[in-house]
Parts: C-alpha cells; sequence; structure tokens
C-alpha cells in the first residue's frame, strides 16, 4: 500500500485524484489532505478517507474544521507549515502536489529534502524554480512523476529512453477561442473563457488554457523535467486533444500517447507506476475520429512566445511571468480587466523586471513577491472597469 499526502485535495486535480484513491481497491492510502478554502469539501473528504492530517490556509477555516471533525482522530493544522507538515510526515511515500500557483513551491522542496517522491500537478515549481527543484530531487533520490496530460505523455513516449530524442512535441487543445480574431478576443468574458471545449480543470488553469499561457508554463516545465533545450520543444495545436504529446528521434521516428481527456488517467500512472492498474475509466475507441494538428496562432495567442522567451531568458523571469499571471487571470475572473490585458500586464511586468539568477528559494519568492505587487500597481492605475 502506498501512503499519499493530497495538496489541494479540494481542486479539480485533488477531487480527481481521490477518484483514482477510490477505484485503487487498498492500494492507496491517504494521509494527508490540505485545502484553502472549501471547508465543507475537505469535511465530507476526511470522513470518507480517514486522514491523520488535514490542513487548510486559513487559521479561522482550519479552527471551523477542527471543531466540524472533533470527533475523529484527524489533527487539523492551517498555512504554509501546515503544508510542509503534509508533505513531510514520515508515513508518506508520494505527494501529490494538486495546490494552484507558487504556493506549492515550498513543500515541495520540503517534501524532496525529506525524501518523498512528487506527483507534480502545480507546474508553477518548475517553472519558478526549476533547476532548484530538480538538484534537490537528484540530491534526495526522488521521482518527480508528471501529472500533467502532456508531461506524463511525454514520460511514457520517453520510457527511460532518452537516447537520440530529438524533440519534445508538447499538443495544446487550442482552448475555446482557436481561429478567433483579435476583434472577437477583445470581446471575450470570464464565462465564455470558462467554457474549455475538451477538459474539464479549475477557474485558473481554464483561462491560461484559453490565452494558452498554460502551455507556456508547460514548455518552461518539459524543459527540466526532461532535461532539453528550449529549442527541442516543439508546440501543436491538436483540437481533440486525443494525443497528448509526442517525442521524436534521431531516426525519424515519431513515438505519441493517446487516451481520453481523463485526467485520472495521468494521476493514476503517476501513483502506479512503474506498474500500470486498470480502471473503470473510459477507454478510446479511435474509429471514426479525425485527428488535426496545426501550428499555434502566435498573433492571436502571443503568450506561448512570450514564455519561450523568459524561458530562454531564465533566471527569475520565469517566476515573474507565473506570478503576474496569476493575478491578472483572477483580476479577470473579477471583472477588473479585460481578456487581451491579462497578457499586456504579465508582458508589462516582465519588462520592468531586473533579472536574477537563481541561487536559492528566497531569490524566487523575493521575485513572486514583487511581481505581484507590480501587476496589482498596474492594474490599479488602469481607468476604467472591466465591466464597464
Amino acid at each position: 500500500m502506498k501512503m499519499i499526502s493530497v495538496l489541494g485535495s479540494t481542486g479539480s486535480i485533488g477531487t480527481q485524484t481521490l477518484d483514482v484513491v477510490r477505484a485503487a481497491e487498498g492500494k492507496l492510502k491517504v494521509y494527508a489532505l490540505t485545502a484553502n478554502a472549501r471547508t465543507d469539501l475537505i469535511e465530507q473528504q476526511i470522513r470518507e478517507f480517514n486522514p491523520a492530517l488535514a490542513v487548510m490556509m486559513d487559521e479561522r477555516r482550519a479552527h471551523d474544521l477542527e471543531e466540524r471533525v472533533k470527533d475523529l482522530p484527524v489533527k487539523v493544522l492551517a498555512g504554509v507549515e501546515g503544508l510542509i507538515a503534509a508533505a513531510t510526515a514520515e508515513p508518506v511515500g508520494t505527494v501529490v502536489t494538486a495546490v494552484s500557483g507558487s504556493i506549492g513551491l515550498e513543500p515541495t522542496l520540503a517534501a524532496l529534502q525529506a525524501g518523498k517522491d512528487i506527483a507534480l500537478a502545480n507546474k508553477e515549481t518548475l517553472v519558478a524554480a526549476g533547476e532548484l527543484v530538480m538538484r534537490k530531487a537528484a540530491e534526495n533520490g526522488c521521482s518527480i512523476l508528471p501529472v500533467d496530460s502532456e508531461h506524463a505523455a511525454v514520460f511514457q513516449c520517453i520510457n527511460g529512453n532518452k537516447k537520440q530524442l530529438r524533440k519534445i512535441i508538447l499538443t495544446a487543445s487550442g482552448g475555446p477561442f482557436r481561429g478567433w480574431t483579435g476583434e472577437q478576443l477583445a470581446k471575450v468574458t470570464p464565462a465564455m473563457a470558462l467554457k474549455h471545449p475538451n477538459w474539464t480543470m479549475g477557474a485558473k488553469i481554464t483561462i491560461d488554457s484559453a490565452t494558452m499561457m498554460n502551455k507556456s508554463l508547460e514548455v518552461i516545465e518539459a524543459k527540466f523535467l526532461f532535461g532539453v533545450d528550449y529549442d527541442d520543444i516543439d508546440v501543436l495545436v491538436h483540437p481533440q486533444s486525443i494525443v497528448h504529446s509526442m517525442v521524436e528521434y534521431g531516426d525519424g521516428s515519431v513515438i505519441a500517447q493517446l487516451g481520453v481527456p481523463d485526467m485520472r488517467i495521468p494521476i493514476q500512472y503517476a501513483l502506479s507506476y512503474p506498474e500500470r492498474w486498470t480502471n473503470t475509466s473510459e477507454h478510446l475507441s479511435l474509429a471514426g475520429k479525425n485527428l488535426t494538428f496545426e501550428e499555434p496562432d502566435l498573433d492571436a495567442f502571443p503568450a506561448l512566445r512570450l514564455g519561450f522567451s523568459c524561458g530562454r531568458r531564465g533566471g527569475t523571469l520565469p517566476a515573474v511571468m507565473n506570478a503576474a499571471n496569476e493575478i491578472c487571470v483572477h483580476a479577470f475572473l473579477g471583472g477588473r480587466i479585460h481578456y487581451l490585458e491579462i497578457l499586456e500586464l504579465v508582458e508589462e511586468t516582465c519588462r520592468a523586471h531586473k533579472v536574477l539568477p537563481v541561487d536559492n528559494i528566497n531569490t524566487i519568492l523575493d521575485a513572486d513577491g514583487w511581481a505581484r505587487e507590480y501587476a496589482n500597481e498596474l492594474i490599479r492605475s488602469m481607468k476604467h472597469n472591466a465591466r464597464d
């Protein structure tokens, strides 16, 4: 039996991870669950999965949860210290990092220091601190198993064989606005952007998919996960979301991983690896399917160009891009900026940043904090409201 902690158990990836636990027929046991604000849901999860530890980010909500579950033998903690406790607990073998945003960085590094394997769904961790994270994993003999469907696909296609690897080809659905003009994009509302054609995800990642910032983050993540150069990473738009990614070898062979668009499949593989477990998820049938591929439109979706640029520049710039994007996405969802202004403000924040080399976590956290403050100030200085 594998003991796991699920950081972010009430979000999209977290709840699907618990679906995997249910279907695993005793192969997985939950040691810790953590949540940001959804007290009702984590209480339900605690009563079903009987973890030893539960964490809420807010002290007040942690106290509320403690009162709710006082009839159960579960310890309740709060804040980043609680996340770190969940990530480093001695009985835990694998930590599922399903929290959203850069909040996942500190518990991930702490887990690696404690010798835990990581099932990585929090891509911002590698975007902000890829060199530090991969170095820490190597020093402590830990595995980082990708949960993102694209990186899980690449991981399976490589299958331990990086010799003669020529190119990683990440696929992108194109989101809900593939083929749209700038004039059309200028009228996008949050409700429109939250309607992804293929995947069911949390709000922030769904907006990132619409802008293709999600693919920018994945490009940087792939560079560190697989130890390749940015010139060796391509992106293709594949609207059907059946081919999750591909790798090309020096002899011209291209190996692809296919499946239905269901995140429970890569989650399960990350938790079962090196085994493959059966499950009751829908299986792929290719009969009657048409698979198409096209180059991304970098004029309509400049986030992808920005991701490659920031990744190549390196240092603290990817962390700044990620942090500014988080602020701007939440501002868009809150009706404070327009859709096209998300990328405009992220780019402006990146231009204003003095890039520093990354030598420790404090450098990254300082850059992250600076970017959030700068982006927020840009938003406050704007003279309109996106609801106008």
